[in-house]
């Protein structure tokens, strides 16, 4: 298992759950991707893309006006 990191601060809907979708892609199951986000509707659009993607959010926090995410991949 491994982590991975992207940097989607700045970025409006849908584009960071697109690039997410697209970061999860190459890993193996089981890496974590921890995902940065200053979209206010990114904890409700990551918790969608998990439950249609079969992913597990694993961990949801908010930092200094970031939302900080990781999720598993399935």
């Amino acid at each position: 298992m491994s982590e991975h990191f992207l940097d989607a601060t700045g970025l409006k809907c849908p584009i960071p759950v697109l690039r997410a979708r697209k970061a999860m892609k190459p890993l193996a199951m089981g890496d974590i991707l921890e995902i940065h986000a200053t979209d206010p509707s990114a904890e409700l659009d990551f918790k969608n893309f998990c439950e249609t993607t079969g992913h597990e959010l694993i961990s949801f926090q908010e930092q200094d006006d970031v939302l900080i995410m990781k999720i598993r991949k399935k």
